[in-house]
């Protein structure tokens, strides 16, 4: 990997008339995030122009949407996205849900403390403005990044939370959020998947049964979200990127998301995933739903 060779073969993709959209495409693909952000010093640095400006004048629409997305460090881009998620026009819930679900304590507190430099104000309080009630409150505790991220099972404790979260909701006439929060957003993952077992001895019915039953809208949404990325996380974005794709027009926001933010983590588990729970492959579905340059590198994220 040589940044200054990757700096070189990208101006000479932007410089003089059209564009090359291939060679960005090549070049940015194959490289990972750090190295990208070696090359975005090194084109400054021997080329004396700003790479992101180069490529936001000469791309646009989803094809500059995803580039620009490879070019940002992980937790910034993670910052940018709950920006928008909460300050665009509109709440993105779905955005907040997602990220907030799915990254771990350390993962959030690099996000609060970038969004802090960044915006001036705390994530926290940018998510109380703008969401209320219940929803507002386990996204308020999820961006804490205070679950516990040990592996003990405490057998009486998962046996008393799993009656806990049934006396909370299935056996009672209106549901006590309350307990389901404070359970499912701050216990371990392997306490909880335990809770999980016991729950449907004592319910009969899964948890999640009893969460699409007893809650709706955003809360439903968020507390799904954590049980989805609590049992299999990569399963939960397939089918995320699935529910991007399907049915009429195409959450573009949420596609790109996904498919920048997961590239280098988990992508290979994700498409395992997609193809088990649906019966095609990531690959075919983007292939179908996408056109052009957009297509061309999402593809490439995709891999396989």
């Amino acid at each position: 990997f040589s940044a200054e060779q990757e700096a070189q073969a990208l101006r000479k993709a932007m410089k003089g008339f059209g564009t090359d959209e291939d060679a960005i495409i090549e070049a940015l693909t194959k490289l990972n995030v750090s190295q990208r952000q070696q090359v975005l010093i090194t084109y400054k640095s021997t080329i004396g122009r700003d790479l992101i400006d180069d490529l936001k004048s000469e791309l646009s629409g989803n094809f500059e949407r995803v580039i620009i997305g490879l070019m940002t460090p992980t937790t910034m881009y993670d910052v940018h996205e709950l920006r928008r998620a909460l300050k665009g026009a509109g709440t993105d819930e779905g955005c907040l849900i997602e990220i907030l679900a799915s990254r771990t304590n350390a993962e959030i507190q690099h996000i609060n403390e970038n969004y802090k430099l960044q915006y001036g104000s705390t994530l926290e309080d940018d998510i109380v403005s703008d969401t209320s009630s219940m929803f507002r409150r386990v996204l308020v505790s999820l961006a804490m990044g205070n679950r516990d991220e040990g592996t003990f099972v405490d057998e009486a404790l998962a046996q008393q939370d799993a009656q806990c979260l049934y006396e909370a909701g299935e056996k009672k006439w209106g549901t006590d959020e309350v307990q389901f929060m404070s359970i499912l957003c701050t216990r371990n993952r392997c306490h909880l998947l335990r809770v999980f077992d016991v729950y449907r001895g004592i319910a009969n019915k899964d948890i999640t049964e009893s969460i699409k039953s007893e809650m709706s809208g955003d809360l439903e949404d968020a507390l799904l979200a954590v049980v989805k990325c609590l049992r299999n996380k990569p399963a939960y974005f397939a089918e995320r990127l699935y529910k991007s794709m399907k049915g009429l027009g195409t959450d573009d926001s949420t596609l790109i998301r996904v498919m920048v933010s997961r590239s280098e983590l988990d992508m290979l588990y994700i498409r395992r995933e997609f193809l088990a729970m649906y019966g095609k492959s990531l690959h075919s579905f983007i292939k179908g739903d996408c056109s052009g340059d957009y297509r061309k590198v999402l593809l490439r994220l995709c891999g396989g």
